[in-house]
């Protein structure tokens, strides 16, 4: 039986839902956002899913800190977002993204402490 990988899962469902709210403001005719927002938004998990294939811990972490930025930019978004006028509300994606940024961290830091042992 396959471990479960819930850092890729959940990157994988928060892309689904960065998807869905994109197109809620391309509905409301907001596309500047909208695309930067989805941009950022499904590069998170298509970046953690590509570290898991990395070629040493070094190329892991790589991978892991572009993700994390991605989310930071992701996070952004979203906030600009909640704070705009006339934009939907992102609701629980500020709090997926803040879930997946503390996976993230907690996957870096680890993995940087393995290889200094």
């Amino acid at each position: 039986m396959e471990k479960r990988n819930e850092i890729l899962e959940l990157s994988f469902e928060f892309a689904l839902k960065i998807i869905a709210y994109s197109e809620a403001l391309e509905e409301k005719r907001k596309y500047v956002i909208a695309r930067q927002l989805l941009k950022s938004g499904t590069s998170v998990g298509a970046n953690i899913r590509e570290a898991q294939n990395a070629h040493s811990r070094k190329d892991f972490i790589a991978k892991c800190i572009i993700a994390a930025k991605e989310a930071d930019g992701t996070e952004y978004w979203l906030l600009l977002c909640e704070k705009s006028p006339g934009y939907p509300n992102p609701g629980i994606l500020l709090e997926n993204i803040l879930s997946l940024k503390k996976l993230l961290s907690k996957s870096i830091s680890s993995s940087i402490k393995n290889i200094q042992k």
